[in-house]
């Protein structure tokens, strides 16, 4: 809509008069009214010429453009690009990936990209992963919608698996607890008792009996060799007198043979697959009928067996499992055996019931080693995850976690002292932790293989020994972690140890099918 603006002549401005005036001034202002009235009409017609303009540029066509230079179109086109890039860089930033290798590859099979490149490693992978996120597409953009939706699922499972939570346990449970209590308190009074009469002893005593220790320890040598069985010996252990050596293997046997002659006792037939360990009684061969329960073993597949000193099948066994048992473990007090599973969880039966009183979880994988402290208050479980776990058994807490094993954290063993814990991995590493300071002390280069197995000396504990996976067993002083004595001798992997309880002998069992005996010279 325009607004009409009334022309303007001389007449608005200085109406016109009968009178005539004929001096020069007059002449003048006439000349400067036509001036006057010049641009005024010029005024006029720029006005009606932009309101043409504007109807012509509102009705015209798209093609009258003002054309940019070459210059100014490059650098147009420069400049597009610059913010281009800076928006795909903004968008890779804000692009959440997953940092395993695995997945990453995952995603670049989804996209339909290589998985891998020449010369390409990890890193690399990803960033290309990234590059390809933020250049976008309908494939990308669902993929990376997918990604992100995991990448909150999983966070939100971290954050679940955080949270402390609690469920209401059986009456037998909490009797359990209290029974532990009991028994756990009397047993830390006197070692506390018995460290501080070692520390009355002066510097001199106490070196001269631990050099002596570990003088006859660089002595040792093969003792006696045996064939356990047909497949490799998994496990081995000392009874508690030391008159006899229990050994586990693949066939699914459990074998009992006589010390220090290696003549083999009698055969146990319970486990259809690969034995993970078989362990006895606190008292057994010393205070125990030889009809009660004396041993405990299990297996791959799923079994736990409870064994008598009189017949060669079990007496009893605990409730079958869908996943592998690893390892099984008498409790000091003889009552209560805790055994780990390949569920990611470890539980705690009542043998004289054969009743499940504890279903543990806290591992994010695998649980595999086990180990109980000399005064019974607290287990620890190794796991798959690479870390160790200390439980408080009368609470039912987890106290301490030993966290810096890169691989799976395989065995666990305390010491006498009550306040050092070994840990042996799959990293080929020995960490020694101080449970006072809550750290690691040591870290040891033990083995150039897996650590399978790792013992404290049980007495005193002035000494351990671990087994790996490169056929040797090494003896190493403790707490300092030096070097005493390597026993080689296994043609395969040693895959258990243990030694007796009145350290005369240190028995290992292989790959090789064999168990060996060694001791000093």
């Amino acid at each position: 809509t325009h607004t009409h603006t009334p022309s303007l002549t001389l007449t608005h401005v200085f109406p016109q008069t009968e009178r005539t005036c004929h001096c020069p001034t007059t002449a003048m202002a006439a000349q400067a009214m036509d001036l006057i009235q010049r641009d005024l009409a010029r005024e006029h017609e720029r006005r009606q010429g932009a309101r043409d303009g504007t109807a012509a540029a509102a009705a015209g066509s798209a093609d009258d453009r003002l054309e940019l230079s070459e210059t100014n179109e490059a650098t147009r086109q420069r400049n597009l690009s610059l913010m281009a890039d800076f928006d795909r860089r903004r968008k890779a930033r804000e692009t959440v990936l997953p940092t395993d290798d695995n997945k990453v590859k995952a995603c670049l099979r989804e996209l339909g990209e290589p998985i891998c490149l020449f010369g390409e490693d990890a890193a690399d992978r990803r960033a290309r992963l990234q590059d390809l996120y933020a250049r976008g597409g309908d494939a990308v953009a669902a993929s990376a919608e997918r990604l992100q939706q995991e990448q909150e699922e999983e966070q939100e499972e971290e954050k679940q698996r955080a949270e402390v939570w609690y469920h209401e346990g059986p009456q037998e449970l909490k009797r359990a607890r209290m029974f532990l209590a009991e028994f756990s308190l009397p047993r830390a009074r006197e070692r506390l008792r018995r460290m501080r009469l070692e520390l009355a002893d002066t510097k001199n005593e106490r070196m001269a009996l631990v050099q002596s220790v570990y003088t006859s320890l660089r002595e040792y040598t093969s003792f006696g060799s045996q064939v356990g069985d047909t497949r490799p010996v998994s496990y081995c252990e000392f009874s508690p007198d030391g008159s006899m050596l229990a050994t586990g293997s693949w066939t699914g046997l459990c074998k009992l043979w006589s010390i220090p002659d290696c003549n083999l006792v009698t055969q146990l037939r319970g486990h259809n697959e690969r034995v993970g360990s078989v362990s006895w009684h606190p008292q057994a061969c010393v205070g125990q009928d030889r009809s009660a329960v004396n041993l405990v073993s299990c297996a791959a597949d799923g079994t736990v067996r409870l064994w008598s000193l009189e017949k060669d099948t079990p007496i009893a066994s605990l409730e079958d499992f869908e996943t592998r048992v690893a390892r099984a473990k008498f409790h000091p007090a003889g009552r209560h055996v805790a055994t780990t599973c390949f569920d990611h969880s470890w539980r705690l039966w009542d043998v004289e019931s054969n009743t499940e009183l504890l279903h543990q979880e806290g591992h994010s994988s695998e649980v595999y080693g086990l180990a109980f402290h000399p005064d019974g208050s607290l287990v620890g479980t190794s796991s798959m995850d690479c870390s160790a776990r200390l439980w408080d058994l009368r609470s039912g807490k987890s106290i301490l976690v030993l966290q810096g094993h890169i691989k799976d954290v395989l065995s666990i063993d305390f010491s006498p002292n009550g306040f050092h814990v070994v840990t042996g991995s799959d990293d080929h590493t020995v960490r020694l932790w101080d449970l006072r300071e809550r750290r690691s002390l040591y870290t040891l280069p033990a083995h150039k293989a897996l650590i399978s197995g790792i013992k404290y000396q049980r007495s005193r504990g002035d000494y351990f020994v671990t087994s790996g996976y490169d056929n040797e067993a090494k003896i190493w002083t403790a707490p300092g972690c030096t070097p005493l004595r390597t026993l080689a001798g296994h043609e395969g992997k040693v895959m258990a140890l243990d030694i007796s309880p009145d350290d005369r002998f240190i028995a290992t069992c292989g790959f090789d099918r064999t168990f060996k005996l060694w001791s000093r010279s």
